[in-house]
């Protein structure tokens, strides 16, 4: 069951969206994997964002559970998961964890949107901050 603080998930939510709107940055074709080209554009958009670093910074210094926690959610709000699928989400979540979940999770463009619609798999809602 998810045990993450809903306070937690609505601050990664408010601080996301202040970064999302900024305009995308427009990078070379490496001719590369497109998921990493867009990964690279994402950090390269937000690479002296304030809002972006403090983010990071935050997402980094939360324990490991609640960081398993933020990327589950986040996978069960983006598809990859239903709610009943959670214990199994959580399960990955913990064994693929590593010290770039900050990176991992930023570099999802629609961040925000999927934590939102991951709450409301489960019945909860955030207060905008």
């Amino acid at each position: 069951m998810l045990e993450i603080d809903v306070d937690k998930v609505a601050f990664i939510i408010s601080k996301a969206r202040e970064f999302e709107a900024q305009e995308g940055v427009v990078e070379e074709d490496y001719g590369g994997n497109m998921a990493d080209e867009d990964f690279q554009e994402i950090l390269a958009a937000h690479g002296d964002d304030a809002t972006y670093d403090e983010l990071k910074s935050w997402i980094n210094t939360i324990n490991d559970d609640d960081q398993c926690q933020i990327v589950a959610l986040t996978w069960v709000g983006r598809g990859d998961f239903s709610k009943s699928e959670w214990d199994e989400a959580l399960t990955i979540a913990t064994q693929e964890h590593n010290d770039r979940t900050a990176e991992y999770l930023l570099g999802m463009p629609l961040l925000p949107d999927y934590l939102e619609e991951g709450l409301s798999q489960f019945g909860l809602e955030y207060e905008e901050r």
